[in-house]
C-alpha cells in the first residue's frame, strides 16, 4: 500500500496500512492470556464493586481504593478487556456497575486532575466502545471537557497535579506549575473526545500537552524527566526533576514506559511522525538499560548500591507500548525490531513476574514498585495488572482498545 505524506513526511493515518509482526512466543502468551483471563472472572465475586489499590504487602491479596484514587478504573479497564475477548455478561455487568462512581467523580471537580484520562478512558469510554451506552458516552465526553478545561494559560500543557494539604510546602508549590510525565496517557481521552464530536479544540490541545512534553521531558539521548516546572504566572520553563524516580537526572522506569506508550499512541491518532520518532528513540533507550531477563528495573540508572528491585508495572506499560509501536511502522526492519523488544519484556514478565496460576493471588503480576523512595516496592499494581492484559493481546494481534 502506497502512504500518503504531507510536506512534513507525516503518514496519513488514514493511508497507513497497520501491522504487526507475529511474536516469536505466541504459545507462551495465548496460555498466559487464557490464564489471565480465568483469573479476572474468578475475581469478580471476590471484589464485588471494590477496586484494588495496591497489593498488602507480603500478601497476594489486594487493598482496596477509597474514593479518589487515581488507579480505580484499571480493574475496570480489565474486566472490560476481557469482556471484549469472551462476551462474558457477568465481566460486563460488573463493570457497567461501576458507573455509578465515575459519576461521583464528574461530580466532585476537587477529585479532578490528569488522572481524568486512566479513569474514564478505561470506564465510560470503553462501556460506550463496546456497549453503545449513550450515558457512558455522556460522561466520556464531561470528563474530556474537564480535563480539557485543566490548559491554564499561558503554560503550554494541561495542569497535572493538584496542590494537597499532605504535600510538604515546598512540592505544594511546585505543583501548579508542574507538568508531569504521567499524562501523556490522558490525552488519548481528548483525542478521543475529538472523533467523536468534530471538536477539533480537543486535538489542538493534547497536541500542545504532547509537543511540550516532547520539548522538554524527553532528554536529547532519549531518556526522560519525570516532571518539569514552569513559572505559572510567565509559562517560562525552569527545570526538570523527579518525584518517584532516584534523582532529577536519572530515569524512572515507569515515566518511560508512559511517554512510549503515549507517543505510540499519539501517532495512531494523528499521524504526526515525531511522535513515533519520540516513541521509538526512547524504546531503544530501554534496550540499551534493560536487564538481561526483561524485566525493567524501577530506574533505568540504578547504581551499584541501591537495591534493583523490578518494576513489573513499567514493564508491562513498555511492553504494551512497543507492540503499539511496532504497528506504527507499519512493515519492515524496525517493525520487527519493536516486535523482538517487546516480547523480550513481556517473555521476562511471564517467567519472572506472573501470578496467574497462583488460585491465592488477587492480581496478575507480582514486583511492581509503586513508589520506591516511600518504601512501596514488590507490590501487585492494579495498573500493572492492566497493561499486562493489554500486552498479552496485542502480542497476539489484538487491536482494538479504549485508547
Amino acid at each position: 500500500m502506497e502512504l500518503k505524506q504531507d510536506s512534513d513526511n507525516n503518514v496519513s493515518y488514514e493511508a497507513l496500512e497497520l501491522f504487526q509482526p507475529p511474536t516469536a512466543h505466541e504459545a507462551v502468551f495465548q496460555q498466559a492470556l487464557e490464564r489471565a483471563l480465568g483469573k479476572i472472572s474468578a475475581l469478580v465475586p471476590r471484589f464485588g464493586l471494590r477496586n484494588p489499590r495496591m497489593g498488602i504487602p507480603g500478601t497476594t491479596r489486594y487493598a482496596f481504593c477509597i474514593p479518589d484514587e487515581w488507579v480505580a478504573s484499571f480493574w475496570c479497564g480489565q474486566l472490560w478487556l476481557a469482556y471484549s475477548l469472551t462476551g462474558d455478561p457477568h465481566l460486563k455487568n460488573s463493570a457497567s456497575m461501576r458507573r455509578d462512581y465515575f459519576r461521583t467523580v464528574l461530580e466532585n471537580p476537587r477529585w479532578h486532575d490528569h488522572d481524568l484520562g486512566f479513569l474514564f478512558s478505561l470506564s465510560t469510554v470503553a462501556d460506550f466502545t463496546l456497549t453503545g451506552n449513550e450515558k457512558s458516552r455522556e460522561m466520556g465526553l464531561r470528563a474530556a471537557d474537564f480535563l480539557a478545561a485543566r490548559w491554564r494559560q499561558p503554560m503550554p500543557f494541561v495542569m497535572c497535579w493538584n496542590p494537597m494539604l499532605r504535600d510538604g510546602p515546598e512540592f505544594m508549590k511546585r505543583k501548579t506549575g508542574t507538568l508531569n510525565i504521567d499524562s501523556m496517557q490522558a490525552m488519548a481521552l481528548l483525542f478521543w473526545a475529538a472523533r467523536e464530536t468534530g471538536q477539533s479544540s480537543f486535538t489542538d490541545i493534547a497536541n500542545m500537552h504532547l509537543e511540550t512534553s516532547r520539548q522538554y521531558l524527553v532528554r536529547d539521548d532519549f531518556s526522560s524527566y519525570h516532571a518539569y516546572e514552569f513559572d505559572p504566572r510567565s509559562g517560562e520553563p525552569l527545570g526538570g526533576f523527579t518525584h518517584q524516580g532516584l534523582h532529577d537526572e536519572s530515569c524512572w522506569s515507569r515515566g518511560q514506559s508512559w511517554a512510549i506508550h503515549g507517543f505510540a499512541q499519539a501517532y495512531l491518532y494523528t499521524g504526526l511522525s515525531h511522535y513515533r520518532e519520540a516513541a521509538a528513540g526512547m524504546a531503544d533507550y530501554v534496550a540499551n538499560h534493560l536487564p538481561e531477563d526483561g524485566v525493567p528495573l524501577w530506574d533505568y540508572n540504578l547504581p551499584a548500591d541501591e537495591t534493583p528491585y523490578r518494576d513489573s508495572s513499567a514493564g508491562a506499560v513498555t511492553a504494551a507500548g512497543l507492540y503499539t509501536l511496532a504497528r506504527c511502522f507499519g512493515h519492515g526492519a524496525e517493525a520487527q525490531k519493536y516486535t523482538a523488544l517487546g516480547d523480550k519484556i513481556l517473555l521476562g514478565l511471564v517467567e519472572h513476574c506472573d501470578l496467574t496460576a497462583n488460585a491465592d493471588a488477587e492480581g496478575l503480576l507480582k514486583e511492581g514498585a509503586a513508589f520506591v523512595g516511600l518504601g512501596r516496592a514488590e507490590n501487585m499494581l492494579p495498573y500493572g495488572d492492566y497493561y499486562y492484559l493489554e500486552a498479552l493481546m496485542r502480542s497476539v494481534g489484538h487491536t482494538e482498545f479504549f485508547w
